[in-house]
């Protein structure tokens, strides 16, 4: 071994001993008659010090990989931001193993650089790497203890429809098809309940060819689970017990049980299916105020929402507002303030304002913000306008970790061009109300689904699955896929339904999502070793690549030009 300790890990109980340390440098001082180095890895830094007669010290290359001999010592000045910051090293031998060129990027490296020299940028922020490690080890043995087996599905599959693109494989053996690559083990777990593992998880890898953002990449790891014999409210404390196992194991918090709302009420009150509950700030129901008002711009709307800002918005923040309602669907924004004698607003030039003031209970100096139209895109217009209040007025504490279950998804959503079709998936449990007629009322139908969301984003979900041939093909069916269609793209698994299919269900979540919000981050890419920049590639190794014109020949594919 090239080291008897790493570099966090000595401290005063090691004075005394003689050890030797590799790592790298991270910056070299003169002072005085001696040189003072800190070197790093990945588990911390230890302060060495050394006599000047080591010259050779003054041009070592900051970040060359070193390897040192010495003594440790009392620190004379604790340095208290160290976890080593007791003690220091008194180098006897030191030995540049490799020395390390200028670096290409710094502190202060735009995040194009940072992914283009990703192992340099980890070097110094490993950290959110270990807590992803702990919390995956802890998710494992909670799972393990409760007699779940880990199982791994394919990566070659068969392209099924699932929301997103898929990313295609081509055959060389099978000229002119194509493996898909998986969006979700959505089918095979299935399969799994099927073939009697009635307790399945798996960290799985999930790829999907679509529009990027900080919360999105095309390839993911998903805590993937499913359970057989088992009711939504099994699936929930499953679930709910192992995220408070692994923060408590990996965070060192505890956290109390989850609150649950309804799909409807998380629309009512915040305007998302993803509500962050960390603040107040909820939607107030204005329709019946504006239908009694004779305003015909909220007189005739469907639903009239509001949310009030404690203080008076200038003109310029309105306008802010304004841009961010009418960005997610808004045909407008009104707007009531209340100040010291008067009530003020575009609103107030239409309409008795006494009603409105009432009902949002709008106190002086407050604004309220109001929005009307057809009631879920209004109400989802409010959500996002909430989420700017926070933002502006800085109303959360990422440190406080706001889990929500959200139940009772409707089971179809109406597509103007493509008529109702699966709010969730197609393989999801009608509620027991509906299930013999979903078709009479599909807009009345609720799923036996659920959601998990922690401070405004969604981690993951989940749903009791059909287990019903028959009732399956009737679901698929009245989406528009037909008999020959069903049994082209699903033949395989409603063949296996045949033969006795358990109630199952189960759930995904987002493993660097979750890890990422419980590190104080939006952004997954802070959670993952390489990730892929917003056009989807690795600027560090150049993918994706032109393929190859030998390569091509040999599995029957001429590239066309994208453009035309």
């Amino acid at each position: 071994m090239h080291r008897t300790h790493n570099c966090g890990e000595l401290r005063k109980d090691d004075v005394g001993e003689t050890v030797t340390l590799a790592g790298w440098v991270k910056t070299v001082r003169h002072h005085g008659k001696f040189f003072f180095i800190d070197l790093h890895d990945r588990y911390g830094t230890t302060q060495l010090i050394a006599d000047e007669s080591m010259d050779e010290l003054e041009d070592v290359a900051r970040e060359s990989v070193v390897k040192v001999d010495g003594d440790v010592q009392k620190k004379p000045e604790p340095n208290e931001s160290l976890a080593t910051g007791d003690v220091e090293v008194d180098v006897s031998s030191f030995e540049v193993l490799t020395e390390a060129d200028p670096l290409p990027i710094d502190g202060d490296a735009s995040l194009e650089s940072r992914l283009e020299y990703r192992y340099l940028d980890l070097r110094h922020s490993t950290e959110k790497l270990a807590f992803k490690h702990d919390f995956s080890q802890a998710v494992r043995d909670f799972l393990d203890e409760r007699d779940f087996l880990d199982v791994q599905t394919p990566l070659l599959v068969r392209a099924t429809p699932e929301g997103a693109r898929d990313y295609m494989v081509p055959s060389r053996v099978h000229n002119g098809s194509a493996y898909a690559l998986p969006q979700s083990p959505q089918l095979y777990k299935q399969l799994l309940m099927l073939s009697g593992i009635d307790k399945y998880y798996q960290f799985a890898k999930c790829l999907r060819d679509e529009d990027l953002r900080a919360d999105r990449q095309p390839e993911f790891t998903q805590i993937d689970m499913e359970m057989s014999f088992v009711e939504e409210e099994d699936v929930l404390q499953v679930t709910e017990e192992m995220v408070r196992y692994a923060v408590q194991e990996s965070l060192g918090k505890e956290l109390g049980s989850f609150p649950r709302i309804t799909f409807d009420e998380a629309l009512r009150r915040y305007g998302s299916d993803k509500p962050d509950i960390r603040f107040g700030c909820e939607l107030v129901d204005l329709t019946e105020e504006a239908e009694e008002s004779g305003f015909n711009v909220i007189n005739d709307a469907d639903y009239t929402g509001a949310i009030v800002a404690s203080e008076q918005l200038s003109r310029s923040a309105i306008d802010d507002y304004e841009r961010v309602a009418k960005d997610v669907g808004a045909n407008g924004l009104l707007y009531l303030q209340r100040g010291e004698d008067a009530v003020s607003g575009p609103l107030s030039k239409h309409v008795d304002t006494e009603p409105f003031i009432e009902a949002l209970d709008l106190a002086e100096d407050e604004t309220a913000l109001i929005v009307a139209g057809r009631k879920r895109s209004a109400q989802e217009v409010l959500g996002h306008l909430r989420l700017k209040v926070r933002d502006d007025y800085d109303l959360t504490d990422s440190d406080n970790h706001a889990f929500v279950w959200v139940t009772d998804f409707p089971l179809f959503e109406w597509d103007e061009d493509d008529g109702w079709q699966p709010a969730h998936h197609i393989f999801t449990m009608p509620d027991e109300e509906h299930v013999d007629s979903f078709a009479e009322s599909p807009g009345e139908t609720l799923s036996q689904s659920y959601d998990l969301a922690l401070n405004g984003v969604e981690l993951g979900s989940g749903s009791i699955r059909v287990s019903d041939p028959d009732l399956q093909r009737s679901l698929l069916d009245f989406i528009g896929v037909g008999e020959e269609e069903a049994e082209e793209k699903f033949g395989f698994l409603l063949e296996a339904y045949n033969y006795g299919a358990p109630i199952h269900g189960g759930i995904a979540l987002g493993l660097e999502r979750i890890c990422a919000l419980l590190t104080g981050k939006n952004d997954i890419r802070e959670v993952m070793a390489f990730p892929k920049n917003q056009r989807a590639r690795n600027p560090m190794d150049g993918s994706p690549t032109e393929i190859d014109e030998s390569v091509l020949d040999e599995l029957g594919l001429e590239v066309r030009d994208g453009t035309s």
